[in-house]
């Protein structure tokens, strides 16, 4: 694709109030680059408004400029639907973005995935199970997909980096706005272990609230089927796995204690039908002829105790100090230490306390209780 072309597609992906469906019906009676070419009575005609056609037809498109210049850079990468890199399972959503920004490994969109989502405040058990879930399914072949967020979606993508798998982050922001901050670390661990940052938004784009819903029905889109491993009544997560439904895709939930709310949108899940999970290869069985036709190898290449002596031994590094953050990681015990408590004996600011500790915690040496942290004696 040429670089007037290019422009012709971000032009109009970036035209005010031109959703998805208005797009992909103006797509199909011109091309993007013919379009904008378009006089004002050709445009009116397309039925657009007075804003979007002087949108269209203003002399220079900064916006646009910037995208083109940041595609330059190595590892940036712009995708339209006809790009062979496209992943084809977004093609089938109604509305599927016409544009993707993608920084990292531009393969892994296309690669079977399974898409995990759930509580940013999961329980001890919740964060578990999403690093074992994420690094089984990653140790199968498959790419996980999540969201960067807190909780479920950073353990999950913690599990498949521990495996040495893919793992797919979509954000509510762009590519360069990593969001929350202090998940800038994982970001950069995905990059380096092939993996892919993307969204829809400009590379540029603060991350907003009205975002992450669609966010979510690209996290569903992009995957064969979506886990979620623990939900509140009320949750997120629960928009994921109904976009998923909408799309056709296999809905999977891990069953939780009926007497905890956080576990009652994906028990709910199971009662309305969502297949009901106890481990990863439950996920394979299901999926496997899917599997089949992409001829992806589903055999772990270690045994699946591999996770838990690979933590061990990394956790026993950690503790003699040839790891970050080791002079944090000797000040947490078995009793709970807040973050202030932990910057006080360190001397270490408490943003920079905060940015450590989950480092810490998605790596599997500390965990998140009531009242503060305290040290695994074996990572999870």
């Amino acid at each position: 694709m040429t670089e007037s072309q290019l422009a012709a597609w971000l032009i109009l992906s970036f035209t005010p109030q031109l959703g998805g469906v208005s797009l992909s019906r103006l797509l199909r009676i011109d091309s993007p680059e013919n379009i904008v070419a378009y006089n004002t009575l050709e445009l009116q005609n397309l039925k657009l408004k007075p804003a979007q056609i002087q949108f269209i037809q203003q002399q220079s498109h900064p916006e646009v400029d910037a995208c083109l210049t940041w595609y330059q850079a190595q590892g940036n990468h712009i995708i339209t639907p006809l790009d062979q890199t496209y992943p084809p399972l977004l093609l089938q959503m109604s509305s599927h973005p016409p544009v993707l920004f993608v920084k990292g490994n531009i393969d892994a969109l296309i690669h079977p995935q399974i898409a995990m989502v759930g509580s940013r405040n999961a329980s001890m058990d919740g964060l578990r199970a999403a690093r074992e879930f994420g690094y089984q399914l990653a140790e199968h072949g498959l790419t996980v997909t999540s969201g960067l967020a807190l909780g479920i979606d950073g353990h999950a993508h913690d599990g498949a980096l521990q495996a040495k798998g893919e793992t797919v982050a979509v954000l509510g922001s762009g590519v360069d706005q990593i969001y929350p901050a202090r998940h800038k670390g994982l970001a950069q661990r995905i990059l380096e272990s092939e993996g892919a940052l993307v969204s829809e938004f400009r590379p540029d784009t603060k991350p907003r609230a009205e975002y992450f819903p669609r966010r979510n029905r690209i996290v569903s889109g992009l995957s064969l089927g979506v886990l979620v491993v623990e939900a509140a009544e009320r949750s997120g997560s629960l928009i994921t796995a109904r976009y998923a439904l909408e799309q056709n895709r296999e809905v999977f939930a891990l069953p939780g204690s009926i007497y905890q709310a956080g576990h009652a949108g994906s028990n709910g899940l199971i009662q309305q039908g969502a297949s009901l999970v106890c481990s990863a290869q439950d996920i394979i069985d299901e999926i496997q002829p899917q599997l089949d036709r992409s001829s992806i190898i589903t055999t772990p290449t270690q045994p699946s105790f591999a996770f838990e002596i690979e933590k061990e031994s990394s956790c026993e590094n950690t503790l003699s100090g040839s790891l970050p953050f080791a002079e944090l990681l000797a000040n947490v015990g078995n009793e709970p230490t807040p973050v202030d408590i932990l910057a006080q004996r360190t001397h270490i600011p408490v943003h920079e306390v905060m940015m450590q500790i989950l480092e810490l915690e998605l790596s599997g040496y500390v965990a998140s209780v009531p009242g503060g942290y305290i040290l695994n004696s074996r990572p999870k």
